[in-house]
């Protein structure tokens, strides 16, 4: 068993953990002066982009403060569109550069700088949640003139709005919260019963992110490594597969784990009511779900939760038509087009398309208990592999494993997807005919 730290799974879990700490010691100090409170997670936003990426920072803080700009300039009703634009731009530039790197240059990519664009993807979320929420009515940022001086007003304007994009407990993970709500936390985060029940619940999350790095660490030595992928054969590729794309989840899981426990520590994590009381915890990992359902539909929904939602308010919900096919297409641009994640994303939407009829073909001939529990079986068996399919074909998105994904056993499970597809399209084509007649 290697016993290095279970959290270096990634870069950015190491400046997780060491701003714990601090996020503990922000509960303590909420009962200072409001402002002070916003002051707090601003600054230390600062120190942990510098610290975490360096140089690479300045990328970082020229988005947010020129979507800043954007905010308290911009008509309402075209608020949206202009922060979209300017962030969806930047954030493509800086994986354009990426990939310039990668592929032309055939140079290894600095460990900052993937913090980097993990970062603008997060800032990207926040922005337009928020611009989303001004052009709906829900956020008002001004104030009538008469009421505040100018230096005031403006401070009272700005602060808030760069706290929510900078502060240290989202800038490198999360779940991602509305305006609205992080004001609601930063009120309510000095009461002692909500303090209470926050800290607690981050030391549960914290311990679990805990457990699931010792597990990954423990499965290490006992299945294969990723680099097996071009030594196997036949359904030895399927065992390949299945436990590279473990590897994956656990590291997702533990990494959302340890976010949420940040996000907690600091009391920003709670689902609240209209009177501030909390009713449960806001979260990205539903582990339970994502391991036990049958369907990609379910799968999908419950995956990463917070940023479903978001694309399902952003893409699916504003899209005139194939809401399904552009909420796709738009989250392989999201995450920067490399050739993985569009084939992924792309694969991914043909898995939600087909699965409905997929699932109401068993349905229909399971007729008795036994029978449905044995389709039940294969069907998460089956949602199991094409899971695994595409979260390689996402993660490792070069050009290589597209290869070696296509010309494997792997690419019989997607394949049935595919066909069933086909044929639910020709059914209703057939229908079709037979009511014109």
């Amino acid at each position: 068993m290697n016993w290095e730290s279970p959290f270096l799974f990634q870069a950015t879990a190491f400046y997780q953990l060491a701003a714990l700490p601090f996020a503990f010691l922000f509960h303590y100090l909420c009962s200072f002066l409001f402002l002070f409170r916003y002051i707090f997670l601003l600054v230390g936003g600062f120190i942990l982009a510098c610290a975490a990426i360096g140089c690479y920072a300045l990328l970082v803080f020229v988005s947010a403060f020129c979507s800043l700009a954007i905010i308290h300039s911009a008509d309402l009703q075209q608020v949206h569109q202009w922060a979209f634009c300017f962030q969806m731009t930047w954030q493509t530039l800086c994986h354009f550069w990426l990939q310039y790197k990668e592929y032309y240059l055939q140079e290894t990519t600095c460990p900052r700088f993937s913090i980097t664009l993990s970062v603008l993807m997060l800032m990207t979320q926040r922005i337009t949640s928020l611009t989303l929420d001004i052009h709906e009515g829900k956020v008002r940022l001004w104030l009538p003139h008469a009421e505040k001086g100018p230096l005031e007003r403006h401070l009272h304007q700005a602060l808030p709005v760069c706290t929510y994009l900078l502060s240290f407990p989202t800038l490198l993970g999360g779940p991602l919260c509305s305006f609205n709500r992080f004001q609601t936390w930063i009120r309510c985060s000095r009461r002692t019963s909500f303090s209470q029940c926050s800290l607690w619940a981050a030391i549960q999350k914290a311990l679990g992110a805990l457990m699931l790095g010792f597990l990954k660490n423990m499965l290490r030595g006992y299945i294969c490594a990723q680099a097996d992928q071009n030594d196997c054969s036949c359904f030895g590729c399927v065992y390949v597969l299945w436990t590279s794309a473990l590897f994956f989840r656990l590291t997702y899981y533990s990494n959302w784990m340890l976010d949420e426990s940040l996000f907690l520590a600091a009391g920003l994590g709670l689902e609240l009511d209209c009177a501030g009381t909390a009713e449960g915890i806001l979260m990205d990992a539903d582990i339970w779900t994502l391991e036990t359902t049958n369907t990609i539909a379910v799968f999908t929904r419950t995956w990463n939760k917070s940023t479903a939602q978001w694309l399902r308010r952003l893409v699916f919900q504003r899209s005139k038509s194939h809401p399904l096919w552009a909420t796709f297409a738009f989250s392989a641009w999201w995450h920067g087009l490399h050739p993985g994640q569009v084939f992924g994303f792309l694969c991914w939407a043909v898995m939600v398309k087909a699965d409905y009829g997929f699932h109401r073909f068993f349905r229909s001939i399971a007729k008795s208990q036994p029978q449905r529990v044995v389709c039940q079986s294969l069907t998460w068996c089956h949602t199991q592999l094409v899971v695994a399919y595409i979260i390689i074909a996402v993660e490792r998105r070069t050009l290589s494993v597209l290869w070696w994904l296509f010309f494997s056993y792997n690419s019989f499970f997607p394949l049935v997807y595919v066909i069933s597809l086909l044929l639910l399209a020709k059914e209703k084509i057939e229908l079709h005919k037979m009511n014109l007649q």
